[in-house]
């Protein structure tokens, strides 16, 4: 197996730094790459630069040609990505698809975008010295992007930074995550060959000593990060005049209402929860339950948890892989025994299915919680999700307030009431009805509050990150 070689300022590189990355589930090598010396690192920061006077000089039709090409080749290339996605991330490889597909989604809205970056035109002469005059507005590329992705969706939180930049006309530097970096370094191989510039982007896994020099990098003029909230609001306070885009943590909540369809909400409550073993951002972590249904919810939840099939990510069968590596286990574990040793009651899962492999980590439900407990406070990033009963919806959403994050919310009700009041009140940056938070689809508004990060992603939101507006004020002479 060839190494994969690393794309330093148009250029395919190795490095003295080999390193293998291995499965999550089983530890078998899936392939090697390299990390980028300081010196590859500083040469990728300089040719965007240069990068960036190519990339705003495309026009239109051009960026959106390249996004167009490569969502069409990642297509085609999908069961390949699919399989090299699963096996480095430990991702069920239905899921691993349902990626791919929504990373072939995300370059071809961004080759839409690209051709509708539109301005408006404003009327300026509301008072007599403005007689005959008139504003015009375009929006404008603000130079070289640093992307920093994380390794829960490899590919596409990566492409919510790569094809937004390329449809603005930006350059950018990715450090891909350490965990699974090959899926970008594929995907960017396909950029390369759908014709984008030289120094347009460069796919660098580097340490992070080395890629954090680049943060105060003033070549660079936006940052977007996602990760974890200590890690974001530090990278924030360090980097100067950039624009900074934080997609952080979560907590995320359910309400489910007396109203809702029950059988529906535990089918997506069960998606929503263990779903990649709740390594979402967006993953449920808490329910809160109308008292009036919650043993009938409570029963049938923990039926479906009975159900969910845990093991290797590459059989089809698989719901649950893997966590990360053996610290998401340890810290998993480790929040559950001091939640039950505080009179938290486990309803089903709790440990490891096999004390030899404690990243298989069974799918818990829990209740009885103390909301100080960290499993119910914190971001557990882990297939454990906490049952809570409420009698009055404002309590529901009183509680859902009380966590520090605030990304996004789902409610199952049919009472339009409650569902305006949960709009009005949930601070949250969405709210998703009778459905789980952990719905996403690649040109929503996406991101939160709180701790949960600063900025929007989506397509059209994240090229607003990237460009700035410029006015063009037209006069007649009088």
């Amino acid at each position: 197996m060839e190494p994969q070689k690393i794309l330093v300022a148009g250029a395919w590189e190795s490095s003295p730094n080999a390193v293998d990355i291995r499965s999550p589930y089983d530890g078998h090598l899936v392939g090697t790459t390299y990390l980028a010396t300081p010196e590859q690192v500083e040469r990728a920061a300089a040719a965007s630069v240069s990068g960036f006077t190519a990339m705003r000089a495309l026009g239109a039709w051009e960026r959106a040609a390249i996004l167009r090409t490569t969502a069409a080749k990642i297509t085609e290339r999908r069961e390949e990505l699919a399989k090299l996605l699963s096996a480095e991330a430990g991702k069920p490889i239905r899921d691993a698809r349902a990626e791919i597909d929504r990373g072939a989604l995300t370059f071809r809205l961004a080759g839409e975008e690209a051709e509708r970056m539109i301005g408006e035109t404003i009327p300026l002469d509301l008072a007599p010295a403005s007689k005959g005059r008139l504003g015009i507005t375009r929006r404008f590329p603000v130079g070289p992007v640093l992307g920093i992705s994380p390794f829960n969706f490899p590919l596409n939180l990566a492409a919510h930074k790569v094809a937004p930049a390329i449809a603005a006309g930006c350059s950018m530097v990715l450090k891909p995550p350490s965990a699974d970096p090959l899926i970008m370094l594929k995907v960017a191989e396909i950029l390369v060959d759908a014709g984008l510039p030289a120094g347009g982007l460069s796919v660098i896994p580097t340490s992070r000593p080395d890629a954090d020099r680049l943060i105060e990098d003033e070549r660079f003029k936006v940052l977007s990060f996602t990760g974890s909230p200590a890690v974001g609001w530090s990278l924030k306070g360090r980097a100067g005049r950039k624009r900074v885009l934080l997609e952080l943590g979560g907590n995320a909540a359910c309400i489910v209402d007396e109203s809702a369809d029950i059988g529906w909400a535990v089918k997506r409550a069960l998606v929503g929860s263990f779903a990649y073993a709740g390594q979402v951002c967006i993953s449920v972590q808490r329910i809160y339950v109308h008292e009036a249904i919650a043993d009938e919810f409570e029963q049938k939840f923990a039926a479906g948890v009975a159900r969910l099939v845990l093991g290797d990510p590459a059989n089809e069968a698989t719901d649950l892989g893997p966590l990360i590596d053996d610290g998401a286990a340890s810290r998993t574990a480790t929040w559950i025994r001091e939640a039950t040793a505080d009179g938290a009651r486990i309803i089903a899962g709790g440990t490891a299915v096999d004390p030899n492999n404690p990243r298989l980590f069974s799918p818990t439900i829990l209740t009885d919680v103390p909301r100080s407990a960290r499993i119910c406070s914190e971001e557990a990033f882990a297939p454990v999700v906490v049952l809570e009963r409420f009698k009055d919806f404002s309590t529901a959403i009183a509680a859902v307030n009380e966590s520090r994050f605030g990304l996004q919310c789902g409610i199952f009700s049919n009472d339009l009431a409650h569902v305006r009041a949960a709009f009005d009140h949930l601070e949250v940056g969405g709210v998703i009805v009778n459905d789980v938070p952990t719905y996403r689809i690649d040109h929503m508004p996406y991101g939160g509050v709180k701790d949960s990060g600063l900025g929007r992603e989506g397509v059209r939101w994240s090229i607003d990150e990237m460009t700035e507006i410029k006015l063009l004020v037209l006069a007649d002479p009088q």
